[in-house]
């Protein structure tokens, strides 16, 4: 088996732009020569020497690597990336010039004896100063600087003020690795596709090597059990379809199982392993007006729900396996079924789609391009992006969690929006260009040109796919996302959610308005508030408090709300778009993951620790879920969703509550629902007669504050709980007092647990453990439905398919509450 030969440790030296031209101007050894990790960038490198402050301008250096070779007889040197402006020489050989960080290259040489690789990436804003496009743009953003990055093949990490850490991308953040032909047949290029014929799933491959391979070597291709000789289409290239009979279809994970077959190379005697497939069907359901966007999977309408994706490491721009698995781990836990890697960020590590495919989670994939209007009139930088076009569906097009493929982000919104019509703002790239190339290699998949995609204005809600910010930015009141008739909101829900105290405390306790604190605060550039402010507006009008004073009369509370407040908008507006009747068939909220410790926009923090609004998500976003929805004088809307492949039955039971304790109205009945399927069912129909749950009518007082629905397997087991408070500012849902809590901590088996209780409504419970994360927090508690809590060892959350050990000694654990008038500490079970 040919395996890239482990390299010993690269070096990295910096230099002003153009200072040394080739690898003869540097000193052979000297302090400024530092260890840099490979695969990495120069700002990694820099940040374990303790030099991260050189990195806000290392666009206008030079950074040279260089390692040394040993070996006699020919080798491939793979790059399999290299950012940006980079030439690669072997002693004093130039090998490669390369002005693309999203392609891979294949370099033969032949060695003998000891040599030396230097790779040397040029200064970027030099060469962005000097750079004139074939020709001018017809529209600008002011979201990324400078315009001529329209012209370079780079990511915009860095290169947004307000959304990324000023570090640009440098360095080979990909892999470099050294093959060896006489370890066996180099395979060049892969190209693997899934497909499915009635019930029969088809491989089909077409396998590239860097030699001719010998006539009389025996070579086949295995899909799981099955196998297919492959047959010679050239003295390079192999090609078979491999039959699947009674294939088992691959599902993302809230709708079945995502069944995968692990592929093999069988060379000779040799066994290579080509990762895994799946298969599946996808379609596009446009609705009933044909103006929609919705998945069909295997025949079935997915609603799809997750989050866009930005860095699993924001300075190195790629990860280890395990982390990966961590942080699509909770993407999974979270009912998520959908992330997005937009045209702002980077094209992700192969591990990252592995894990995709594994958990279920269909990705949805932008090409790299994003704001710029990009043209095509230069050949060089044309055929760069049909080079990284191919590059990357070749890797990925037998990944089933390859779900939508789109031309970029906000190019068309960005042309909209600075006035230009449909016909002036047409850009060949997306719309045909990329189209052609994903019709070709992956027909399969479904394309859109560009997100958001819709209608005269391509940003409208109610066509296609849109990016919602009516709730966030725009401070629209919680009902716009109803009346907006969000069809597919591709990005949505973006607010400055503050982390947890944990991570708080690790920052050194900031004030809210302290320039460490508002730096990792995201804001649009050129605008006057920042999505701090957008939570605000919500903190103030959601729960009428004063949030200038309260953060500086009481921090804490403070935080508590801040955080409050986001779950309340997470699962209300969620509860809305998956409700029976809505015609929104997805919804990704922006972003999972912070890129810099405090108050970004992810559910994750930077020390991959889950907000409040990750919570909220999980208690919504269940593939078994009851929903609440205020009808106004129609009454509450109780929704039972069943999205498993078997069909669903439970009791439902919708109780109203008054002082959070004493029940007033209530109502329940078995429900049966098929697989893939969902009810809803009115309060009025539950109860048979008049109780005014939303107190819409408003005759006397409102008799109650809490109402609460409870769906229960037919064993009894809680399947999923839903709240609506009919004031958001009622003392017995807000105001401090005393509840009743009661908290235990025990063991069962490996996993810790905290059992908790109340006599009255606690709403917001949070559970403070440390060193450990709760699978579940910032949800309400009824009387009557205790809830147990798993804690599981931080350094192990979010280990997909891991039972890890718990610590040998009980952990210490606090239990608050938005309305408690206490903290509780948990007693130990003996």
């Amino acid at each position: 088996m040919t395996r890239a030969r482990a390299l010993p440790a690269w070096s990295m030296l910096a230099t002003a732009a153009g200072a040394a031209q080739t690898p003869r101007d540097l000193p052979a050894a000297g302090d400024d020569w530092i260890a840099a990790p490979v695969p990495g960038t120069v700002a990694q490198a820099l940040a374990l020497a303790g030099r991260l402050d050189e990195a806000g301008t290392l666009d206008e250096r030079d950074h040279w690597y260089r390692i040394e070779l040993r070996g006699r007889g020919p080798r491939v040197l793979r790059f399999h990336g290299l950012a940006t402006l980079a030439q690669a020489w072997l002693d004093d050989t130039l090998l490669l010039s390369s002005d693309s960080m999203f392609v891979a290259h294949d370099v033969t040489v032949s060695l003998d004896g000891t040599h030396r690789l230097t790779l040397c990436f040029r200064a970027l804003a030099p060469h962005l100063r000097d750079t004139r496009a074939p020709r001018r743009a017809r529209w600008r953003t002011r979201l990324a600087e400078p315009a001529a990055l329209r012209t370079v093949r780079t990511s915009l990490f860095g290169h947004m003020p307000g959304w990324f850490p000023p570090y640009v991308p440098a360095g080979p953040w990909r892999p470099v690795d050294v093959l060896d032909p006489a370890a066996g047949p180099v395979l060049v290029d892969c190209d693997l596709h899934a497909r499915i014929e009635g019930d029969t799933g088809w491989l089909d491959a077409e396998l590239t090597f860097s030699a001719p391979l010998p006539d009389t070597l025996a070579s086949r291709l295995s899909c799981g059990e099955h196998h297919a000789t492959l047959e010679r289409a050239g003295a390079d290239r192999l090609r078979a379809s491999v039959a699947v009979p009674n294939v088992r279809r691959w599902w993302p994970h809230t709708h079945g199982e995502p069944a995968l077959y692990e592929i093999a190379l069988h060379l000779g005697d040799e066994q290579r392993p080509l990762g895994s497939t799946g298969f599946r069907t996808i379609e596009i359901d446009a609705g009933a007006d044909g103006k929609g966007f919705g998945l069909r999977i295997n025949g079935v309408p997915v609603f799809a729900r997750g989050a866009c994706w930005s860095s699993a490491a924001p300075l190195a721009l790629h990860a280890d396996d395990a982390t990966y698995g961590r942080l699509l781990g909770l993407a999974r836990d979270a009912g998520f079924n959908m992330i997005r890697v937009g045209g702002t960020m980077t094209y992700e590590a192969d591990a990252f789609h592995a894990w995709c495919d594994r958990l279920g989670l269909l990705v949805w994939q932008d090409f790299m391009f994003a704001n710029f209007d990009y043209a095509l009139d230069d050949p060089a930088f044309a055929e760069n992006i049909d080079r990284e076009a191919r590059q990357f569906l070749a890797r990925h097009g037998a990944s089933p969690s390859l779900a939508v493929l789109c031309g970029g982000s906000e190019i068309a919104q960005q042309a909209a929006m600075s006035g230009l019509g449909p016909k002036q703002r047409f850009v060949e790239l997306t719309a045909e260009r990329l189209a052609g190339l994903v019709a070709a290699r992956c027909p399969d998949v479904p394309y859109v040109p560009d997100s958001p995609d819709g209608g005269v204005l391509p940003f409208m809600p109610r066509e296609r796919v849109s990016h919602y910010y009516g709730v966030g930015a725009y401070l629209r009141p919680l009902d716009d996302a109803r009346r907006a008739d969000v069809r597919f909101a591709s990005e949505c829900l973006a607010f400055a959610n503050v982390p947890c105290d944990t991570t708080l405390a690790e920052l050194g306790w900031p004030g809210v308005h302290e320039p460490r604190w508002k730096a990792a605060v995201p804001r649009d550039p050129g605008t006057s508030w920042d999505f701090e402010d957008v939570r605000d507006h919500y903190l103030q009008t959601l729960y009428d408090v004063a949030p200038d004073r309260l953060r500086r009369e009481d921090p804490a509370r403070y935080f508590e709300l801040s955080r409050a407040v986001i779950a309340d908008l997470m699962r209300e507006t969620f509860s809305e778009w998956r409700r029976t009747g809505s015609r929104c068939a997805g919804a990704l909220v922006w972003q999972f993951q912070d890129v810099m410790p405090g108050a970004g926009w992810g559910v994750i923090d930077a020390a991959r620790r889950p907000k409040s609004a990750w919570y909220a998500l999980r208690q919504v976003l269940q593939p078994v879920q009851v929903l609440l929805v205020d009808e106004g004088l129609n009454g509450l809307d109780v929704h039972v969703v069943n999205e498993h492949p078997a069909p669903l039955s439970a009791a439902l039971e919708l109780v109203a509550l008054r002082d959070g304790r004493t029940p007033v109205a209530r109502a329940g009945c078995p429900v049966r629902i098929a697989a893939h399927d969902a009810v809803r069912i009115g309060s009025a129909e539950l109860l048979g007669r008049f109780f005014d749950w939303t107190y819409a009518y408003r005759f006397g007082p409102c008799e109650h504050d809490t109402v609460v629905a409870t769906l229960r397997a037919d064993d009894g087991t809680l399947l999923s709980q839903a709240f609506h408070f009919p004031s958001r500012t009622h003392p017995a849902v807000l105001a401090r007092r005393e509840l009743g809590i009661e908290a235990c901590v025990s063991r069962s088996g490996d996993t810790w647990h905290v059992d908790i209780d109340t006599r009255h409504v606690a709403r917001h419970v949070q559970i403070d453990a440390p060193g450990f994360m709760p699978r579940d927090d910032w949800f309400h508690l009824a009387p009557g439905t205790p809830a147990r809590v798993a804690l599981v060892p931080l350094e192990t959350a979010g280990d997909a398919g891991k039972n890890s050990a718990a610590a040998d000694a009980p952990p210490a654990v606090e239990i608050r509450a938005v309305n408690a008038a206490r903290t509780v500490r948990a007693t130990h079970a003996g």
